[in-house]
């Protein structure tokens, strides 16, 4: 009697990155615990995930917001009466500090790190040169891209699709605390469709909150990806790398 082949999950068992250089994007609020703007175990929990896939032989570029500590946009601004332009570069600086945090969980993990600012503090970090980013890329290093654009009216969503493009990424990994992109807010309305792919003009005809509409409109003209995934649960970072299902991809 022939052995009888087991039955198929229906899920790929992938072992092998789909992407060559990626650009992580991440929120401040995912470095905040609920008593502490900067939370160092939430920072390793990354950390390690980061030089999970960086092990896998992919080079990684990180973008991370400033809001858990300052935003320029918003209650935090506008409740203290700041001018627009001065509250965004006070959002720069907050990315500053998310960033070397960052860069030190990486470090004790044993991942090597470059921080690359768009506004020159030269005692902290490197400025953002695009060839010296490519290098320290190919030699295995991670870098991350602090201070925005360098420029106010610009939200690090841009910075991010920006910084992207300049390094040849193949994707925008875009982490966020929900599993996708959404019609509406799932939190509010029990109602709202999960999108598994959209494309670029979808997104900004709908209004979707992906990412801000330059840096989705910047992505649609320089065809980059942008995949939406759950930042929460361990693991996703790579299993996006492996090219998983999960989430929502964009473009």
């Amino acid at each position: 009697m022939a052995a009888r082949r087991p039955r198929s999950t229906g899920r790929k068992n992938r072992t092998t990155p789909q992407y060559r250089r990626v650009l992580l994007k991440l929120s401040g609020e995912v470095l905040q615990s609920p008593h502490d703007s900067l939370d160092p175990r939430t920072a390793h929990d990354l950390a390690v995930q980061i030089q999970e896939v960086r092990e896998m032989g992919v080079e990684v570029g990180i973008v991370i917001g400033g809001g858990n500590i300052f935003r320029g946009t918003g209650v935090t601004a506008d409740t203290h009466g700041i001018d627009r332009t001065t509250a965004d570069y006070m959002g720069m600086l907050a990315t500053v500090i998310n960033a070397l945090a960052l860069q030190d969980a990486l470090e004790k993990v044993g991942c090597m790190t470059r921080v690359q600012t768009a506004i020159q503090m030269a005692q902290l970090a490197e400025p953002y040169i695009r060839r010296r980013a490519i290098r320290h890329l190919e030699k295995g290093r991670v870098v991350i891209f602090a201070g925005g654009t360098g420029n106010p009216y610009f939200s690090t969503d841009t910075a991010a699709a920006l910084r992207a493009t300049e390094i040849d990424a193949q994707a925008i990994l875009k982490a966020t605390k929900v599993d996708g992109v959404y019609s509406a807010d799932p939190k509010r309305e029990k109602k709202a469709i999960r999108y598994k792919r959209l494309s670029h003009m979808e997104v900004l005809r709908k209004g979707l909150k992906v990412m801000d509409a330059t840096a989705v409109s910047l992505c649609m003209d320089n065809n980059l990806a942008i995949i939406v995934f759950d930042m929460s649960c361990k693991g996703n970072i790579k299993r996006v790398v492996l090219g998983e299902e999960i989430g929502t991809r964009v473009g």
